[in-house]
C-alpha cells in the first residue's frame, strides 16, 4: 500500500487526538489531587469515544477512572469499534 497525502490524514488525526485525551485524563487525575475542578465523567467518556487509545492510556499510566465500571467497560468497546474503523479504511481505501 503507498501512503499518499490523501491516506496520511487519518492516522495523523488520531494521533493528535489520542495524546489531547492523553492528556484530558492527566489533568483530571492530576485535578482529583489537588481537589480542584475536574473534568465531568461525561465528558472523558466522550473523549474516549474519539480517541479511545489515549484514554485507556491514559487510564493506565494515571491510575485514573480504573475502578470506575463503566469506564472499565466502555473503553475497550470503543477501542473495538475504532479497530473495525481501521480495518473498513484500510479494506476499502
Amino acid at each position: 500500500m503507498i501512503v499518499t497525502g490523501q491516506t496520511l490524514w487519518f492516522p495523523v488525526l488520531s494521533c493528535i487526538a489520542n495524546f489531547c485525551v492523553l492528556l484530558l485524563y492527566g489533568y483530571d487525575k492530576y485535578q482529583a489531587v489537588l481537589s480542584g475542578r475536574r473534568i465531568s465523567e461525561r465528558t472523558l467518556l466522550l473523549s474516549a469515544v474519539i480517541a479511545p487509545f489515549g484514554a485507556l492510556f491514559g487510564m493506565v499510566l494515571f491510575r485514573h477512572k480504573t475502578s470506575t465500571q463503566k469506564f472499565v467497560l466502555l473503553v475497550p468497546v470503543f477501542i473495538a469499534l475504532h479497530g473495525m474503523i481501521i480495518v473498513l479504511i484500510l479494506i476499502h481505501g
